[in-house]
Order: structure tokens, then C-alpha cells, then sequence
């Protein structure tokens, strides 16, 4: 269990599941907000249209018993009518309760005593204005007329007032949204007009909605995670398929196998590709080393063999002991010995110091000390100054010179300078050269072209090696060309030292 939770495909269809529910969460609770903001605004619009009418009735004269209500039942919107003193004087028909308005009361007059002179029944109010035109002595109806003449200007509520509320008809309660909409009408006063249109069709809508995204939001948040594990589970194939492999190479030390690699030109290709690369190195180095320690286990065997031979001999007849030989021996043994170590430090990425030294006094220096040479050496020596280690760089110089002095005929040259913008380390001879194809390999370790040379005079072919790792750790190059006199050049170049 626990190596599914926390495999890349789990975390994956996790994240993806969550993701997908946030944002679904998210909308959904947008939409319903948006659907319920807009059915709202229609019940309001309704609202208004209706105390908007019933307005207008008002204003045009309309007793209060004969306003044209909307029927209940087909428009499903209920009025109700309040004086300025506050009393119900109009109410649709089968209205039983109402909230959210003036006047808890259902009809005119209900729950008051009927004022003096207003000889209606309940449910009716006779107007101020009902009856009051016997001043028409003339009974031919011209009365009217000039009331009607007269009637001073209907004033309006400029914007409605919108609440919430509820009401009971015929035995259905249900929510509504009302519109208050006032006028000042002659010889009435302030009548206010309050007209509820039902909320059912809002928190209907609402809740099919609700009730689809409870049924709809789960059922498609499996289907992510689904499609999301499927997705991934063929993603990630390759990679599975990558590490079994590496497993195997592991386990059977194999260097020579190679990670499959799938084709897609995606980011798992490649990993495959860089893995194969970095097997490739690896096997290489690998080789390298094992190389490189039959080399030397057969460099040693020489020189420890004739050591211990002549220490033997010596030890039986000491008359016969070649003390000259014995040293020259024990020299090349430990000369081949610091040369191993040394290789060995580099391979394990020894870097260089950060000394700041001038390669030619340096050089002037180390070819002061040398002696025994077999040829002279010629300088041309002007400053350049480097950054790294000086006895490395010295080691160089004496490994490019002792090739130098082997292989020259009458001289060796050495030569110190600036050349675009590096630092150049130049040891040349006169000797038969290097052949062009033979320029790579003599860097190679215990890489010796001539065979035919003597052991004792050739070396044990680390020297140039040695010299080419040094140079590429202080960020320089070493190469081999053919020089003025015909002989071999090596050329060391370094970066130059920054101006303090």
C-alpha cells in the first residue's frame, strides 16, 4: 500500500484529482451563485412591474375595490395596497399570510374598525374620493369631468425598494421577492404599493443544480483519477522499464548493457539517452582503470625483479653486487611510483592551487636545477602569469623536457610567451617527430611508439599523460605539432592570470 501511495502515479492522480475538485468547487459555487443573482433579478423585475401597474391603476383613478390584482394562480404574484396610516386597503384574492412588507395583514381592514363614513365591507375600502362629486347640481355628469380637470399631479417614487419575504395562499407558503413602489396621489395621500413575485422557480432551479453537481462533480473526479493513473501508468512505462534495467546492470555489473530508450522525443527519451551516455563513461573509465592497473602491476614487476635479482646476487657473491644498477633501479622504481600517485590524485579530481606564479621564472628555475642532460637547452623565456600549482606545472615542464632530451638529436628548445590572450609553454627538439596519427594516442598512459627503445632509456610512457591531465585541470590544452627543426613541439596552454 504504502508503494503505491508514494510512486510518481499516485502523487500525480492525487494532485490532478485535487486540482480538478478545487476548480470544480470553484465553479460550481460560481454558477449557482450566477443562477441564483439572475433568477433573483427576474423575480424582482416582475415584482416591479407588477406594483409598477398597480401604480398606474392608482394614479389613474381606480377605486381601491376595483384595482386589477394579478390572479394568483395564473401569474402566481401577490399585492398588497397601504395607506399613508399604514392600513391594508387593497390584497389579492386567497391571500392567508404575508411577511416582508408594510403590514402583516392579508385584507383591508382586517384587524381594524372600520373608519366613520367608510360604509364598506371587509375587503373593501370605499376611496376619500368615491362619492364625493354631489356638488354637480346641473346631474348631467359634467362634474366629472372638472374633477377630473382639476386633479392635481401624481407623484412617484423614483426607484423601488426591494425586500425579501414570504406568503401563504390558499394553504402554499413560498418565498417572495417584493418591489415597494410610493406615490402621492390626490386627495389619498401617500399610497404604497408592495408586489411579491415567487421565489419557487429560483430555489427549484438551484437546487436541480445542486443535486446535479452532488451526483455530476463526483462521478467525474473518478473519471480524472482514472484517466489520470491510465495516463500516467503509460507515461511512466518507459522509466519503469529504465530502472528494471539499471537493476540487472547493477546486480550482474554488466557495464556493457544499455537502458532501453523509448521512441518519444520526450523528457524520458532522453533520460534514457543520458543514461546510456553516462553507462558509456562509466564502462570506459572502468576499462580505463583496469588498464591502467595491469599497466602498472606490469611496470613494477620490471624494475622490482631486477632490484630483488641483484639484491640476491649481491647477497650471495657481493663481489658481483651492481650498486649503480641496484640505485638506478630503486631511482626508476620511485620515479614510477610518484607517477602512479599522481594520476591516481588526479582521477580522484585533485584541482589545482590558486597560486599566482610566473611560468617563466618558473621555467628559468627548473632548468637551472637540471643536470645530467644529454643536449643543451636553449630559452626564450618572457613573463606570463598563471594561476594553479606550481609543482604540477614544474612537473610538466620536466616531463616535456625529458621526452625532449630523448628523442632530440643535437638540442632542446624551451620557450615562454603570450599568444592570443593565453599563456604558452613551448618545448621543442629536433629529433625524427611524431607521426601525425600517432599525435592522440602518445597520451595515452604507457603508450611507447618506439619499441624498440630500451626500458632503462624510455620510460615508462606516464609522462605525457601526466602532462596532458594537468593541463586540462588548470583549463589549459597540451598538443603536439611539428616544430622549426623538423623534431616534435608540445605546446602547454593556459588561461592567463587576471589583472589585480
Amino acid at each position: 500500500m504504502r508503494r503505491y501511495f508514494g510512486s510518481v502515479r499516485a502523487q500525480a492522480t492525487l494532485g490532478a484529482t485535487l486540482v480538478v475538485a478545487v476548480a470544480l468547487i470553484a465553479a460550481g459555487t460560481g454558477v449557482l451563485m450566477a443562477l441564483r443573482i439572475n433568477l433573483t433579478d427576474q423575480a424582482s423585475s416582475q415584482a416591479e412591474t407588477t406594483a409598477s401597474r398597480v401604480i398606474s391603476q392608482l394614479a389613474s383613478g381606480t377605486a381601491y375595490a376595483d384595482l386589477d390584482l394579478p390572479d394568483v394562480f395564473d401569474e402566481g404574484r401577490v399585492v398588497q395596497v397601504v395607506d399613508e396610516a399604514g392600513r391594508v386597503v387593497a390584497a389579492s384574492q386567497g391571500l392567508e399570510r404575508i411577511s416582508g412588507t408594510a403590514s402583516p395583514e392579508v385584507g383591508p381592514g382586517q384587524g381594524r374598525s372600520e373608519a366613520p363614513g367608510n360604509g364598506g365591507t371587509p375587503g373593501n375600502t370605499r376611496p376619500p374620493d368615491e362619492g364625493e362629486n354631489d356638488g354637480d347640481d346641473d346631474g348631467d355628469g359634467d362634474g366629472d369631468d372638472d374633477v377630473e380637470h382639476e386633479r392635481d399631479p401624481v407623484e412617484l417614487s423614483d426607484e423601488p425598494a426591494f425586500s425579501g419575504g414570504s406568503a401563504t395562499v390558499h394553504g402554499e407558503s413560498a418565498e417572495y421577492r417584493f418591489a415597494e413602489l410610493a406615490a402621492e396621489l390626490p386627495q389619498r395621500g401617500e399610497v404604497r404599493v408592495f408586489a411579491g413575485a415567487p421565489l419557487s422557480a429560483e430555489r427549484s432551479a438551484v437546487g436541480t443544480v445542486t443535486t446535479a453537481m452532488l451526483i455530476g462533480f463526483p462521478l467525474l473526479l473518478v473519471v480524472v483519477s482514472g484517466v489520470t493513473w491510465l495516463v500516467t501508468r503509460r507515461a511512466l512505462r518507459p522509466v519503469e522499464d529504465i530502472r528494471q534495467e539499471m537493476e540487472a546492470i547493477t546486480a550482474s555489473e554488466d557495464l556493457r548493457r544499455r537502458v532501453p530508450v523509448p521512441g518519444t522525443h520526450d523528457e524520458v527519451a532522453r533520460l534514457a539517452r543520458t543514461t546510456n551516455a553516462t553507462l558509456a563513461a562509466l564502462e570506459e573509465s572502468v576499462e580505463r582503470q583496469r588498464r591502467f592497473v595491469a599497466d602498472a602491476s606490469h611496470e613494477l614487476r620490471s624494475p622490482i625483479a631486477s632490484l630483488r635479482t641483484q639484491l640476491e646476487v649481491g647477497s650471495a657473491h657481493p663481489e658481483l653486487l651492481d650498486v649503480e644498477g641496484a640505485v638506478a633501479d630503486t631511482v626508476r622504481l620511485q620515479q614510477l611510483a610518484a607517477d602512479l600517485l599522481l594520476l591516481a590524485r588526479l582521477d580522484a579530481g585533485e584541482r589545482p592551487g590558486g597560486t599566482r606564479l610566473d611560468l617563466a621564472a618558473l621555467a628559468r628555475e627548473e632548468l637551472s636545477q637540471r643536470v645530467g642532460d644529454r643536449h643543451p637547452v636553449a630559452e626564450d623565456l618572457d613573463h606570463a602569469e598563471v594561476v594553479g600549482s606550481r609543482g604540477q606545472l614544474a612537473r610538466v615542464l620536466g616531463n616535456l623536457v625529458d621526452n625532449a632530451q630523448r628523442h632530440a638529436a643535437a638540442g632542446v628548445r624551451v620557450s615562454v610567451g603570450v599568444r592570443e590572450g593565453r599563456a604558452v609553454l613551448a618545448v621543442g627538439d629536433d629529433g625524427a617527430g611524431v607521426p601525425e596519427e600517432e599525435r592522440q594516442r602518445i597520451f595515452e598512459r604507457f603508450v611507447r611508439l618506439d619499441d624498440a627503445r630500451a626500458r632503462d632509456d624510455g620510460g615508462a610512457g606516464l609522462g605525457l599523460a601526466i602532462a596532458r591531465d594537468v593541463a586540462v585541470r588548470h583549463g589549459g590544452t597540451l598538443t603536439v605539432r611539428e616544430s622549426a627543426e623538423g623534431g616534435a613541439l608540445f605546446e602547454l596552454a593556459l588561461p592567463l592570470a587576471a589583472a589585480s
